[in-house]
């Protein structure tokens, strides 16, 4: 079995208008939830505005047993309320998301 973390890449879109807003309750996330990630096997999780758009990359160990774990976890439900007020579409963890397909890579050799 590979130790590899999967490497996942997101994309979400702010409501107009919440750009600050993201920025300032996103600068901390809870201990608790960054424990229970941590504790499910995230290796880093890195996100990246410009204007309303946000782009992320997960290094997890796998993606679809984590977002499993923090569906109902007594940490991420407040937050992805939190989330639902300044996100235009918001993650309810249902369905079989699998991130955003990678079309090409220029790697070490």
């Amino acid at each position: 079995m590979s130790t590899t973390p999967e490497r996942i890449a997101l994309h979400t879109r702010l409501k107009p208008g919440r750009e600050a807003d993201y920025d300032r309750i996103h600068a901390r996330i809870p201990a608790e939830l960054a424990a229970a990630m941590r504790g499910i096997g995230v290796h880093s999780w890195r996100i990246w505005r410009s204007g309303r758009e946000l782009f992320h990359v997960v290094e997890v160990k796998d993606y679809a047993t984590m977002r499993k774990f923090l569906a109902d976890h007594p940490a991420n439900v407040p937050w992805q309320a939190e989330m639902a007020e300044l996100l235009e579409v918001e993650d309810d963890y249902s369905g079989e998301d699998r991130g955003i397909p990678m079309v090409w890579e220029l790697a070490r050799q």
